[in-house]
């Protein structure tokens, strides 16, 4: 078959389609390493031309990863809506994006398509997409989840509050949950990574969020991101609220990771026999971030933007309450430098957003890429003009137990300053009814804050 577009007297040939979306992607590291990238920016500028002028439905004919060997793949085609598909199906690539641009397509026609689109034509579209059409087309589309608060209406962003340590020290872990709630932060979730995966210490995590929780009345959801299997083994004796796992796009990357398509929707089932929801029953939480499928070599020669979109199509599935790439924390050996974290977190944003993911992002960098703090800072804000759901909040906006940089408590106060957002509207009457936060969502002293302190 092959795919082939003419510049000059230069002819470029492009084998199959998962090699035009490699040549098509904008440069990055990972894609550098798995020897799959374009060899030149005109070589690129020709997979571009070549991808905008493929048809959709081509997508649904010929398969990135093989059917038959990846489970991933079944999913994608087995769930896949013809119906809604024919509104889009005379598009372009090319097309699709100009749709998308224009002023006539809101929120609903594209939430209307949910089921319709492939990762691998969402992928395709990004590609195409300059910075601002990202994130034009993303601050369109709404997601909203329920547990005991609601998250991503508009005109709202919420933080999970990460709270790790280096030895799952519950006092160290508890002081840094408190100072987050001092700053607004906790209504996506309080997460804790456990330094160690053991049933032991989850359960003895949980109940101690489980205490703050219940004795500050305070709505929002706790959640220690153990292993899914984990959590299936402590429900019977844990507070368990939502279950995490990270997640891939391909089954082989899966299975890295100990997990497959029934062990989630095992561990889903049995957390909503436990009926913790309030306002709503959504609690899936799945994270996953360009370079997982490279890094576990199951990438099956596709690039990495497209691998992680197709991580989303398992999160879609299990219809999760959050959803965040990590976006810069595999390292420089995937996203090399400030430029392409940026472009990544953007693109993953869309993708997530565009086949009805609750999307957030934890936006960071190793202490060996070429990025600095501005760098969030840039990526941070422009997030949050396209509307992102959720950011992370950690302690000074340095992870001392997964060794990374990320985004901070007072991070999320000038955010939501700055773009006039506030926090999930559960969470903010809380907030004003301890006096954490005024109406203006300025931080009061911490004199107000007495309530929150005493019998700590």
């Amino acid at each position: 078959m092959g795919y082939k577009y003419t510049i000059g007297n230069e002819n470029y040939l492009f084998d199959d389609l998962k090699t035009l979306l490699a040549k098509a992607s904008p440069y990055r590291s990972g894609d550098e390493l798995a020897g799959i990238t374009a060899y030149s920016n005109t070589e690129r500028i020709a997979a571009l031309y070549a991808l905008s002028e493929l048809p959709l439905q081509v997508f649904l004919n010929e398969s990135l990863v093989p059917y038959e060997k990846d489970e991933v793949t079944r999913l994608i085609y087995d769930t896949h809506e013809s119906g809604a598909f024919r509104t889009i199906s005379h598009f372009t690539v090319g097309q699709f994006r100009d749709w998308l641009l224009s002023d006539e397509v809101d929120a609903m026609a594209i939430k209307n398509l949910k089921m319709a689109l492939t990762p691998e034509m969402v992928a395709a579209v990004s590609k195409l997409m300059r910075n601002q059409d990202l994130i034009s087309v993303a601050s369109k589309i709404e997601v909203i989840t329920r547990f005991r608060n609601t998250v991503g209406l508009e005109g709202h962003v919420s933080i999970r509050l990460q709270p790790n340590h280096p030895t799952d020290d519950p006092k160290g872990i508890l002081a840094s949950t408190i100072d987050g709630l001092m700053y607004g932060c906790g209504d996506a979730v309080i997460g804790i990574n456990p330094a160690t995966d053991s049933p032991e210490m989850s359960g003895k995590l949980l109940h101690m969020l489980e205490d703050l929780r219940l004795k500050y009345e305070i709505p929002t959801q706790t959640c220690v991101l153990c292993h899914v299997t984990t959590a299936i083994q402590i429900m019977d004796k844990a507070p368990v609220d939502l279950v995490f796992q990270s997640i891939a796009g391909s089954e082989a990357a899966n299975t890295s990771f100990g997990i497959n398509l029934n062990v989630l929707k095992e561990a889903k089932d049995a957390a909503e026999r436990l009926n913790r929801g309030t306002v709503g029953k959504q609690l899936m939480y799945f994270e996953s971030g360009q370079g997982s499928a490279l890094s576990a070599n199951a990438h099956h020669g596709v690039d990495q933007q497209t691998m992680e979109a197709r991580a989303y199509a398992v999160a879609r599935h299990f219809d999760p309450f959050l959803v965040n790439s990590v976006v810069g924390f595999i390292g420089p050996e995937y996203l090399y430098d400030g430029k392409q974290i940026t472009r990544a977190g953007l693109e993953d944003h869309f993708c997530g957003k565009m086949m009805g993911l609750p999307m957030g992002m934890d936006v960071c960098y190793t202490n060996h890429a070429e990025a600095d703090q501005d760098d969030m800072d840039n990526l941070f804000t422009l997030l949050g003009v396209a509307g992102c759901n959720f950011f992370m909040g950690v302690p000074g906006a340095d992870d001392i137990m997964l060794n990374y940089q990320s985004t901070s408590f007072h991070d999320a106060l000038y955010l939501r300053k700055i773009l006039n957002k506030k926090p999930a509207p559960e969470f903010e009457a809380w907030l004003l009814k301890m006096g954490i936060l005024d109406e203006k969502g300025n931080k009061l002293p911490i004199a107000d804050k007495h309530k929150l302190l005493v019998g700590i």
